[in-house]
């Protein structure tokens, strides 16, 4: 696969998320992908997907920076969003948030076989501190 490829690759791997159209996860998913190096399988993100999707109903994924080189993807997605409860151990409770993910995917067979997240938690815990003063 090219860069270019991948690239729209990708593009319809978030469009398939911001539709929440997880049924449809398998064709940009690998069956045995990895998590922030646990086997978490297909099955196992969509469901961390669902309960993203519950804890933020407006969850919504914006690419912000987008790298390609095969079989490697680096972007950038950035959030703004309305958390309903808590999110990565903070309690937003309705708070409306921005923060950013830098995520890195390997593709194998073109799907993602592999995925690295780091989240800006700090970024929602300052923006919570903040909103209650």
């Amino acid at each position: 696969m090219n860069p270019n490829e991948l690239r729209t690759l990708y593009h319809g791997y978030i469009d398939c998320l911001n539709s929440r159209n997880l049924d449809q996860l398998g064709e940009f998913v690998d069956a045995d992908v990895e998590y922030n190096g646990t086997r978490v399988s297909l099955a196992g993100y969509q469901d961390m997907l669902k309960r993203d999707f519950e804890a933020i109903p407006d969850l919504y994924f914006n690419i912000t920076l987008l790298c390609s080189e095969p079989p490697l993807i680096a972007s950038r997605l950035d959030f703004n969003c309305t958390p309903s409860s808590t999110l990565f151990g903070i309690a937003v409770n309705g708070i409306r948030v921005q923060f950013s993910e830098n995520v890195f995917y390997q593709f194998h067979s073109r799907r993602i076989s592999r995925v690295w997240s780091v989240i800006d938690e700090a970024a929602i815990a300052r923006q919570v501190k903040e909103a209650r003063l």
